[in-house]
């Protein structure tokens, strides 16, 4: 029953208190923004984050979870919240928004004691240097609390694709015993769930960059502190669960630096741009396909964990599947087909012969 309330009273929190913070947004005018990069239309309130980030501190201190790291999660958390959400009022220079998430991340490493010790990689690669881990928390800090908040462009994705990480963080940990992280993935994602009925398509609210921010920095300080805790946990697992919207970033970065632009230039080539455009399956197509994706991805890893040889082929095979996507849909350039060009070749030699 406990198990339950964990996802449950959050929830309920959160989904009251989104009406509140919905009424304040309009009366301050917190709208978000419409021009030719936006899909949404009409005046949508964009704080939505205020009631998730309430609600999961309020389910923290329900169920007194107490220990180092939630300390440093929920001191460099709050740093991240507050910079979103003066982004969401006043709009805040990029460069301001990587020194604060660079603050929250070094807040998380001494509040929060969070190390890496050492890094387990495939083909039993050992990184035991304390500079070099350090730096990696840091750059994986950072990363997915961007790359979270570059998926936010679809009404319910950035929710829902948090939801599914959380719940299958919160299954692996259960399995292996790590009972503080299913606790806390259970509240963050029951915060969650209840922004979400008000945020799936058509939405009436927004989480912002004090949502989306958060939701990033508190997966990726979940996930790093799992892998610092279990030995089991490879650091292929976290990136297995993140999959999309790092691959999504890393394709952003290559595609705006091809094109002579800056990372923070806005586009609408990204994953779920190609989805909903380019295969024409509209928000709630495009959604529901990430969520279906992600879901399989959330499977990958608990076979990775399992059985390692058979979850490596799986991600292989998944990856492959993704290139493709990204090569046909010219999700990074009109010129880049490596596979695609491969096959070209070897049918064109097929049909010489």
């Amino acid at each position: 029953m406990n198990m339950v309330l964990y996802f449950i009273i959050p929830m309920i929190i959160s989904l009251i208190l989104v009406f509140p913070v919905k009424w304040i947004a309009i009366k301050l005018g917190l709208f978000a923004k419409v021009n030719e990069r936006t899909i949404h239309h009409g005046q949508i309130p964009r704080i939505g984050g205020v009631a998730i980030f309430i609600a999961f501190i309020i389910g923290i201190a329900v169920f007194q979870i107490k220990n180092s790291f939630i300390r440093g999660a929920l001191v460099g958390g709050s740093l991240i919240f507050a910079e979103g959400l003066i982004d969401d009022i006043y709009d805040v220079k990029p460069i301001v928004k990587v020194i604060c998430q660079l603050i929250a991340a070094i807040l998380l490493i001494v509040v929060g004691e969070v190390s890496l010790n050492v890094i387990h990689l495939p083909f039993n690669i050992f990184i035991r240097n304390k500079v070099l881990t350090n730096v990696l928390i840091v750059f994986w800090i950072i990363g997915i609390t961007n790359a979270i908040n570059l998926l936010d462009g679809l009404d319910g994705l950035a929710s829902g694709f948090s939801i599914i990480v959380l719940m299958t963080v919160a299954l692996l940990s259960y399995r292996n015993y790590l009972f503080s992280f299913f606790r806390i993935s259970l509240i963050l994602a029951g915060a969650t769930m209840g922004f979400l009925f008000h945020n799936f398509n058509p939405a009436s609210i927004f989480m912002g960059d004090c949502g989306s921010q958060l939701l990033g920095f508190l997966i990726a300080a979940i996930t790093l502190a799992g892998f610092k805790s279990a030995t089991f946990i490879t650091f292929l697992v976290p990136i297995i669960l993140l999959f999309i919207p790092i691959l999504d970033t890393l394709s952003a970065i290559v595609r705006r630096k091809l094109k002579g632009e800056s990372f923070a230039t806005p586009d609408k080539s990204h994953f779920h741009h190609q989805l909903m455009n380019g295969l024409g399956l509209g928000q709630k197509g495009a959604v529901l396909v990430i969520y279906i994706i992600t879901a399989l991805f959330g499977l990958t890893a608990y076979i990775y964990m399992t059985k390692p040889e058979i979850g490596l082929v799986l991600l292989l095979f998944m990856f492959l599947i993704f290139e493709l996507f990204v090569e046909y849909t010219d999700m990074i350039s009109i010129n880049y087909r490596p596979i695609l060009n491969l096959i070209d070749k070897l049918l064109g030699k097929k049909k010489d012969q």
